[in-house]
């Protein structure tokens, strides 16, 4: 039985206690400003079993480590809040170490501001956020979620649809060690592949306490993951993380100067990516083996790395393209072809400051200053060229109308008519730094006004450098930009080559007063957006496909390409006027709140290279921003027993874009939906009966509306015949063609949710179970295909063993997730008018943990 594998061993302090106000916000000057004026008892705001509904006027939602600690050791912070109302996440596999899809009110994660300690954390080009790579949930004191808006001080430019904010837990003030370690398995039906999968994780923590007797205390941890591909007989997690930070207090009204520093690495590989209609067609059938699968490995080749070669006497002339080069018609040799041999890695850090100042009695300064790192890649199995390409008779190297060409003998065969297995993942590296500052003045106990200023700058690197397979298929190092194929003449052949600067200034003041039970917030942002761009290749298309060479010239490549823009430095400015104003009204216990905010969303990376395409053909190629007017009324309750919140809420989105990912053909392909009206129902109750039980229900309803049919192309220009046919006929070449979106809503998003848990203790013995509903969701905008929706039921279950170290506990904690091993579309990014890629469900998992001291 695989239970003979289920051994762990943890140790967890409860001297990592966490600070015991509130920590509702993102920065540690929004903190200090919600607490201070919006609090009003102690009873009002106190969590019941870990959740708690802060008494604001937006809709906001706060777990603690209460929740957090029982949800299975190592899990993605992101899985743990789709305990909220209005959160979708879909895993793509149990333990949360290779990613997931994820969004707040239907919006997709490049909409969603999530922050560490008010560092950014979401991809400074396209803005996406990698859920693998959260930080270990046993470091956390609470994740807060914004619905729908942001705080005046955030550093994004895009999160028109909420924030999650994460906060580190502060050192203790006593000496403790926290060890966790897990093991665990999958346990799912259908699985006839006979690949063992075990989950294996580490976690140890040191508080140091007060070192100096003067408020000096500092933890450090470190954690390693490692575990099988939870489909197939090839792909592997390994991962390795380390966390930290030094805290001094100053004085004793709550000054403290603290620093924390994070480092995570991440190797993984893509894996369970299928037509959404080939996993719909698997379920209705009941066929739950489709989940698992086997790849061609091990595997070996005869003789050099991923050739095939044709003497130069048999070319036949049908393989020569338009301009005479050679075509090898046999493609890849079988190894590393697969997609689940494209790795994902990952190298991310960061070191996060804050602090908190008395200037005077009322005033108070607070600065939160970071950098972080990053070096990742995805994608790419890719045939490497030994020829070269021709173009108005000279002939170049490079990367040129999707081929790889080096010129020179790759394999040392003696000639150049090999194609080589390779990999071309495209390469991020980021430097960013960033600083949020609040100056908060207190008027009187009942008014109070801060002035805000934060900047964030990256500097953002996308290459994609290529290596060459070696002779089992496999990748030689997973960063090919550390040792790249030159080609013949001397530059590395990168798929892309760009160098982006991006850079916010941003003034925000904000103003909270009370009047008896009134409380108002009037609140306004003003961001300076710059987005400097340094396209180093030719672009080739609308698209964003481009040519790129290098030491060569260019005369004979632009003379057989007029319509291809060349290399380019551009900067576009994006600034706007955000006003963000509330109010709650208190009765008793219960109260209610309003609240309006006007978002803006600056277009990623991607999208703006695709515009430098018409850089010569037009002077006004700058795409448009996108913007929300979004509006929140609901009703809140908070006692000592219970915390309940419901929401009504309405955006008008402008502009609306909408990027779905293909990962076959490693691109992001993006769409302007134009205006869409979203509206929706958020609600929550957290009941606690008694001391030793909790009762939690929620649910959310999210509706949308295109309201307008999408420009779909110009019929026939884009491969010389009508198309696509379902839009176009003979008649209609050279015409604009429309997509029937007006009036369907949006893709990729659940219509509607609803979800619970249950917990109590029996004597020594604690035992929990969360249920959640996930509705429908449409594959595409046109609204001709949908999947249905599923339940997943997890149970942990916590049995205390006594005493273990100077007062503190030890115990076992059992975890299993998707406890009926429900098969159901994983996430997917939709698609505008067809059928897209999504993963597959995870299956079912179980793990132990020995806590030692929790």
């Amino acid at each position: 039985m695989k239970f003979k594998y289920l051994l762990a061993a943890s140790v967890v302090s409860t001297a990592s206690a966490m600070v015991a106000a509130p920590a509702a916000a993102q920065s540690t000057g929004s903190v200090e400003f919600e607490d201070d004026v919006i609090v009003v008892s102690g009873a009002r705001n106190q969590d019941v079993g870990g959740i708690e509904v802060p008494d604001t006027p937006k809709a906001k939602q706060e777990l603690n480590e209460e929740i957090i600690r029982r949800q299975r050791p190592g899990q993605t912070v992101n899985d743990i809040v789709n305990l909220v109302p209005g959160v979708s996440f879909q895993n793509n596999d149990p333990w949360g170490s290779s990613g997931g899809s994820f969004t707040i009110r239907g919006f997709n994660d490049s909409r969603i501001s999530q922050t560490l300690d008010g560092l950014p954390l979401n991809d400074s080009g396209n803005y996406a956020l990698y859920t693998n790579q959260q930080v270990d949930p046993e470091v956390l004191e609470s994740v807060n979620v914004n619905l729908g808006v942001t705080d005046v001080d955030s550093p994004t430019a895009s999160a028109v649809g909420g924030t999650i904010n994460i906060r580190t837990r502060e050192p203790a003030d006593e000496f403790g060690v926290t060890m966790t370690l897990t093991a665990g398995d999958t346990f799912p039906e259908g699985d006839n592949i006979g690949v063992d999968r075990l989950y294996g994780r580490g976690f140890v923590m040191i508080d140091t306490g007060d070192i100096t007797g003067m408020g000096t205390k500092a933890f450090a941890s470190a954690s390693y993951t490692t575990y099988a591909n939870p489909f197939n007989n090839y792909g592997e997690v390994e991962k390795q993380q380390y966390n930290g930070r030094i805290w001094q207090d100053i004085g004793s009204n709550g000054d403290f100067v603290a620093v924390a520093g994070h480092y995570n690495e991440n190797r993984n590989n893509f894996f369970g990516s299928f037509f959404v209609t080939d996993i719909i067609d698997a379920i209705e059938a009941g066929n739950d083996s489709f989940r698992f699968y086997n790849i061609n490995y091990p595997c070996t080749v005869d003789s050099v790395p991923g050739v095939f070669e044709t003497p130069a006497d048999l070319v036949n002339p049908a393989n020569l393209d338009d301009e005479g080069d050679y075509i090898d018609p046999d493609g890849v040799n079988g190894c590393g072809a697969e997609f689940e041999r494209r790795y994902n890695p990952s190298n991310t850090g960061n070191i996060r400051g804050a602090s908190r100042f008395t200037l005077t009695p009322d005033l108070i300064l607070t600065i939160d200053p970071s950098y972080q790192y990053v070096k990742a890649n995805g994608g790419g199995n890719e045939e490497l060229l030994e020829g070269t390409r021709t173009y108005n008779g000279q002939q170049y190297t490079g990367f040129l109308r999707g081929g790889y060409y080096f010129g020179r003998d790759l394999n040392g065969d003696g000639d150049m008519l090999d194609e080589i297995s390779g990999f071309d993942p495209s390469q991020t590296r980021t430097h960013r730094f960033g600083v949020i500052s609040n100056l908060a003045y207190e008027i009187n106990a009942d008014h109070r006004v801060r002035l805000s200023y934060t900047y964030d700058d990256a500097n953002h690197r996308q290459t994609g450098q290529t290596s060459i397979a070696r002779i089992d298929g496999e990748i030689v190092d997973v960063f090919p930009v550390n040792d790249p194929v030159i080609t013949a003449d001397g530059f590395e052949l990168n798929k892309r080559n760009r160098q982006s600067y991006a850079t916010l200034h941003q003034v925000s003041g904000e103003y909270r007063g009370r009047f008896g039970n009134l409380t108002t917030v009037l609140g306004l942002r003003a961001p300076f957006f710059k987005r400097e761009l340094n396209q180093l290749c030719y672009t080739t298309s609308a698209s964003g496909f481009v040519d790129c060479f290098a030491n060569q010239d260019a005369a004979a490549y632009e003379a057989a390409n007029p319509n291809a823009a060349p290399p380019i430095s551009v900067t576009y400015k994006y600034d706007k006027l955000l006003p963000n104003v509330g109010a709650v009204y208190e009765f008793g216990d219960a109260s209610v709140f309003a609240n309006y905010a006007k978002g803006l969303s600056v277009p990623g990376t991607d999208e703006l290279y695709d515009s430098l395409f018409f850089s010569n053909k037009t002077d006004d190629f700058q795409p448009d921003s996108e913007t929300t007017d979004s509006f929140d009324l609901g009703f809140r309750f908070q006692n000592g027993r219970v915390q309940a919140q419901i929401a009504g809420w309405y955006t008008k989105y402008s502009n609306r874009r909408a990027v779905a990912y293909d990962p076959i053909l490693d691109e992001s392909i993006a769409r302007n939906l134009g205006q869409v009206d979203k509206y929706g129902i958020d609600g929550s109750v957290a009941f606690q009966p008694t001391n030793n039980t909790l009762l939690y229900v929620f649910g959310s309803i999210n509706e949308s509306e295109i309201k307008n049919d999408v420009l779909g192309g110009v019929c026939g220009l884009d491969d010389g015949e009508p198309d696509p046919s379902e839009y176009c006929t003979l008649a209609t070449v050279g015409e604009q063609y429309f997509i029937p979106t007006g009036g369907k809503n949006e893709s990729g998003t659940p219509l509607w949710s609803v979800g619970g848990r249950a917990q109590g203790s029996f004597g020594p013995v604690e035992l929990g179970v969360q249920i959640k509903h996930t509705g429908k969701r449409w594959v595409n905008d046109t609204n001709t295909l949908s999947v249905g929706g599923y339940t997943l039921v997890d149970l942990d279950a916590r049995v205390r063993l006594g005493e273990y170290f100077n007062g503190r506990d030890a115990a076992l904690q059992f975890n299993v997730t998707n406890l009926f091993d429900e098969f159901y579309v994983g996430g997917f990014g939709g698609d505008l008018d067809g059928v897209g890629f999504a993963q597959l469900s995870p299956p079912r998992a179980a793990s132990v943990s020995l806590i030692l001291g929790y």
